[in-house]
């Protein structure tokens, strides 16, 4: 059987009640012969068999819409699993069946109906200038802008990337990158690994209820169960993903248990490409694993485990170096862990109770030498910095989800979060000597142990006013017992299909979220006595208003229109008058450390409107275009309106990917994909000059804050792939090599001080760099 064919598998939901359907007829269309199978008691189809290449499959269900699943790519070495959840028709309907398509645009979450779209693990490694990274991909979709080769930092519709909810299995997570630093949700490098994800949610605006501390976007992402049947194996490498094995089977066959873990190490360091002369090292490990349904429910485990370390030597140093100077050694290193258990459990034919525990903890230490009076006989070194910060979550997530007819669904919640912080950081950076050796001091900025709670209860309703129309309704809460707040969040969206090709949605959502940590925790003496002035600040409280057009153009051709306004008040601000505004945080390794008075009065302001044109793979080919056009802008305590660090004011991108088939009955594939991308450059505050070299390190003009801008972002990447699927055996093997910055393009990465010359220098991204891999699936 798997000489020339493969499997398609998967699991048929209703989609109001996300439980099995019993008897769902699927069919796989376009076959010389036909093929059809029903679901099991659980909902799970088994299609043998299948010709390799891109297929489609049609899922019906009496009284339900029919949904047809196009673009499933069957290979020979690896068993294709896909969830499809169908909607009961708005009528009691025996024989009249409406039919519909999977729509990417939209959502998995059945409580969105406004800037939300799904992606699958397909979509992450297609894409030309990915690196496998999710956070990459999703930086095409309209809204999301990323201008940095150097870091993944996603920056949604001018928002901060602080503003991001990283969600895994349903709860909360730390920045899962490595070389990540405490209260940022960017890095170079991601420590989650695509191969284990199914499809899953982003959400730039109007979060359903059930989201809560964020006020700029939502990543909420999920593992795939391993195959149930039978074990798979792949292998991996890459010049970015580095060296990967990957492992799944089935673990008590007789419930459906299923085990799935994947391990990777990092060769990018002896390849170079990394932005730096130096050796970043980096590895990780990812797990699933499904116990199988019993009485009790289904029982599950979960986790995330990584590690990163590099050293920034002095002497190695290299005038395009993005991280390093020649007169610093610099030493960092940064682990992540998430270990959870879930708990799925149904009640009736038309509800369940999900409940998550689970544990994270990132941690990240840099330490800094200065080498003084370097290349003379006066040379020596002192430790300059020390920053050595550990953060430890424990969760508890709870939701009861409800079909209460065709009409009416119903979710409600609760999450429980325990945050524990050990912080330290100390430097010597724009301090004074007062002890008189001829060195700053190093100064303590920040040092405490301690913990807080925040809890958020929420409710959620789905209702289908007529069949045309669906209102989505919801109240968020929120509390924290450092800060003592309480916050009622009501969130709205309506969906209006005015003809079968033509839907309108609407938006509105109340929002709010905590100060960044490393502010939060900022240490000030008062009279000898070391106090914490920012942990009271308020919640930073945000309004979404949406308003967004969906129309169906041609088959496999849909676009969308959507235009935006996002008011945001209560932001941390400095109590005298200056341009400081914790809405222009969070796209580097380090936040402000002299701000010691802030106050919650700051305000800031989105606007903007975006396009997205997307064909879904048929005929060959694929593409995506998408454009947006924004203003960000904020007020710190001068009140001065200014741009945010993020203003780039457009963004546009362009992805497509063509296939060929050749070889014996035409089952292998040579593909093609492009990656065009322009974006207006970052925002960013000029160098006082003569104050830099009076100081002796970087000394900006605050009173012209973020007043400049760089040069374009302008990016054109190109990939090539082969895959071979065996005619003899369940083995594929695939080829790419990705030529990232084809033009090699200058793009800017910054303008800074340099010390050594006293001059403001430019330190360009990275340039041409052709990324490679191969993947064995067995």
């Amino acid at each position: 059987m798997y000489g020339q064919n493969g499997t398609i598998k998967g699991k048929i939901l209703d989609k109001q009640s996300e439980l099995p359907l019993i008897g769902a007829n699927v069919e796989l269309l376009g076959a010389k012969i036909s093929k059809g199978v029903i679901t099991d008691f659980d909902g799970y189809f088994t299609l043998t068999d299948v010709p390799v290449g891109r297929k489609t499959i049609r899922v019906s269900y009496i009284g339900y819409e029919t949904s047809t699943i196009p673009d499933i790519e069957v290979s020979t070495g690896k068993d294709v699993d896909v969830t499809v959840a169908l909607t009961e028709s708005y009528g009691s309907l025996d024989e009249i069946i409406i039919t519909s398509s999977t729509n990417k645009i939209k959502s998995l979450n059945k409580f969105s109906a406004v800037s939300a779209r799904q992606f699958g693990v397909k979509e992450v490694a297609r894409y030309a200038g990915g690196r496998n990274d999710v956070a990459r991909l999703v930086s095409n979709f309209a809204g999301v802008a990323s201008p940095d080769d150097s870091r993944n930092d996603i920056v949604v519709r001018g928002n901060s990337p602080t503003g991001l909810l990283w969600r895994v299995e349903g709860i909360p997570i730390p920045s899962p990158n490595h070389f990540s630093a405490l209260g940022t949700t960017g890095s170079p490098v991601s420590a989650l690994n695509p191969n284990l994800l199914k499809n899953s949610d982003f959400i730039t605006s109007a979060f359903p209820a059930e989201y809560g501390n964020a006020i700029g976007g939502v990543f909420d992402l999920g593992f795939r169960n391993g195959n149930k049947d039978e074990y798979e194996y792949s292998f991996q490498v890459g010049a970015f993903t580095g060296l990967e094995a990957t492992a799944e089977g089935p673990l008590n066959r007789k419930n459906n248990g299923s085990f799935l873990v994947a391990a990777r190490y990092s060769l990018i360091g002896l390849i170079g490409g990394a932005g730096t002369s130096d050796t970043p090292n980096y590895s990780d490990v990812s797990f699933n694993i499904n116990l199988g349904k019993s009485k009790l429910g289904t029982f599950s485990l979960f986790g995330i485990m990584g590690t990163s370390s590099i050293d920034l030597i002095g002497e190695d140093f290299d005038e395009d170096d993005l991280f390093s100077a020649e007169d610093e050694n610099s030493y960092v290193s940064s682990n992540i862990g998430v270990l959870g258990a879930k708990h799925l459990l149904s009640i009736g034919e038309k509800s369940y109770l999900k409940t998550v525990i689970a544990g994270a903890s990132n941690s990240s230490d840099f330490e800094e030498d200065r080498i003084i009076d370097l290349a003379t006989d006066n040379e020596r070194i002192i430790r300059f910095a020390e920053n050595n910060n550990e953060e430890t979550r424990l969760t508890f997530s709870t939701l009861f989800n409800t079909k209460i007819n065709n009409k009416f669904t119903l979710r409600t919640g609760l999450l429980l979060e325990n945050f524990s912080a050990d912080l330290d950081r100390k430097q010597r950076d724009e301090q004074e000597d007062l002890n008189g050796d001829g060195d700053p001091d190093l100064v303590t900025i920040r040092s405490i142990n301690g913990s807080y709670n925040v809890f958020q209860p929420y409710i959620q309703t789905k209702y289908r006013l007529t069949e045309k129309l669906t209102l989505n309704t919801g109240i968020h809460t929120m509390y924290s017992d450092l800060n003592k707040q309480f916050v009622v969040e009501p969130r709205a969206s309506m969906s209006y299909r005015i003809h079968p090709k033509h839907t309108i949605n609407l938006g509105y959502g109340l929002h709010h979220q905590n100060i960044a940590t490393p502010l939060l925790f900022l240490n000030e003496e008062v009279n000898g006595v070391i106090t914490n002035p920012n942990e009271n600040l308020d919640f930073v409280r945000s309004q979404h208003y949406v308003l967004g057009y969906d129309v169906k153009i041609a088959p496999s051709w849909r676009a969308k229109i959507e235009t935006y306004y996002q008011k945001i008040d209560n932001a941390a601000i400095d109590g005298s008058p200056s341009s400081y505004s914790s809405l222009t945080e969070g796209a580097d390794f380090t936040f402000s450390s002299d701000n010691t008075d802030l106050v919650s009065s700051g305000t800031g302001e989105n606007i903007g409107l975006e396009l997205t044109l997307e064909k879904s793979f048929s005929k060959g080919y694929h593409a995506l275009i998408t454009s947006s056009f924004f203003e960000s802008t904020y007020k710190g305590s001068d009140g001065i309106e200014r741009s945010t660090p993020f203003n780039g004011g457009h963004i546009f991108n362009f992805l497509a990917g063509k296939e060929f088939k050749f070889g014996e009955n035409k089952k292998n594939i040579f593909s093609i994909d492009a990656r065009f991308v322009t974006s207006g450059g970052n925002r960013f505050t000029p160098v006082n000059l003569e104050a830099s070299q009076n100081a002796g390190y970087e000394v900006l003009q605050d009173d012209l804050a973020f007043s400049e801008q760089y040069e374009d972002y302008l990016r054109l990447d190109l990939k090539f792939a082969v895959t071979l699927n065996s005619n003899k055996k369940k083995t594929s093997h695939k080829f790419y090599v990705d030529f990232q910055n084809l033009t090699n393009r200058d793009n800017v990465f910054v303008r800074r001080y340099n010390r050594s010359t006293s001059s403001v220098e430019q330190i360009n991204q990275i340039g041409f760099f052709p990324d490679f891999g191969y993947r064995f699936q067995f």
